[in-house]
């Protein structure tokens, strides 16, 4: 018997176990940091069932145990989890902040400046084959406005329920409870046939690629050995800021409860020595002064 599958999962399944704090992520993990243009060109490509990747997981309660976390914005929950998420943090949080969160995304702009945005799609954009989809993806400001490039006036504004109506655009925080919007767009529109007949093309054709969107997974089941573990992560990881052997090995020393980055610093600060610690060509690690 393998130590991993392979299946897909509906994104769905996805978020609602990252909302209530099923998956997590191992606390050793980055923060999250992907700016407003990368959020954007994810959520058009999954809106064109495009693919965007396979995410790794490993199954809780075996031999690599590792403390775990959260994912960012996931309210503070006392769940264990069943899993941790290895490969796919980037990619699974932006999507969960900007679709199930109700509030604004805290990331950047293209001069990594923090901006905070609300992200909506473009109802007629989006079912024109002539227009790229990244286009009809829209960034507003926690007040579901954005102003013009140095000018006082607004290039958007989706400040309330009736300006998205007027504005033809879909809150995508609002994507799993599509129908509810859906009524609102019915009576704003007096029951116009044009209009429903317009939403619907949408659902049918934009929001039912959201919805039924599946992601690779490979699961790395519970019986994988700690080093496997720790060395599939390396691997998988390589295109963001790698991690020391030292991280590693206090991320297992956490999962005990003890804190070894702690430990460390303040046995060197009574010892009045420095030391380093650093890998040898086999593995093993070395302590250096």
């Amino acid at each position: 018997m393998g130590t991993f599958t392979s299946d897909k999962q509906i994104l769905a399944e996805f978020l609602k176990n990252v909302e209530q704090a099923k998956l997590q992520l191992p606390d050793f993990q980055r923060g999250w940091v992907w700016d407003d243009e990368r959020i954007k060109s994810l959520l058009a490509s999954v809106s064109r069932e495009f693919p965007i990747g396979a995410v790794m997981m490993l199954e809780t309660g075996g031999d690599a145990r590792f403390q775990s976390k959260p994912i960012e914005g996931v309210p503070d929950q006392d769940v264990q989890p069943d899993k941790l998420l290895l490969d796919g943090q980037q990619r699974l949080t932006s999507l969960y902040q900007a679709l199930r969160l109700k509030r604004p995304i805290e990331t950047k702009d293209v001069r990594n400046r923090p901006i905070q945005r609300l992200y909506y799609i473009d109802i007629e954009a989006s079912l024109d084959p002539g227009v790229d989809r990244e286009e009809a993806i829209i960034g507003v400001g926690p007040d579901g406005r954005l102003k013009m490039p140095l000018g006082r006036e607004y290039r958007y504004d989706f400040s309330t329920r009736e300006k998205e109506y007027e504005n033809k655009v879909f809150p995508l925080n609002n994507l799993f409870e599509d129908n509810q919007w859906m009524m609102g767009w019915w009576n704003y529109w007096d029951q116009d046939s044009e209009k429903m007949d317009l939403f619907l093309r949408f659902k049918n054709q934009v929001l039912s690629a959201f919805q039924g969107y599946e992601l690779p997974l490979i699961l790395l089941k519970k019986e994988t050995p700690k080093e496997a573990v720790c060395l599939v992560f390396e691997k998988v990881n390589t295109g963001g800021v790698s991690l020391s052997a030292f991280e590693l090995v206090t991320a297992t020393f956490a999962a005990d409860g003890f804190q070894l980055r702690e430990d460390w610093c303040d046995t060197r600060h009574h010892s009045g020595r420095y030391y380093r610690i650093t890998e040898s060509q086999n593995g093993h690690l070395l302590k250096k002064k």
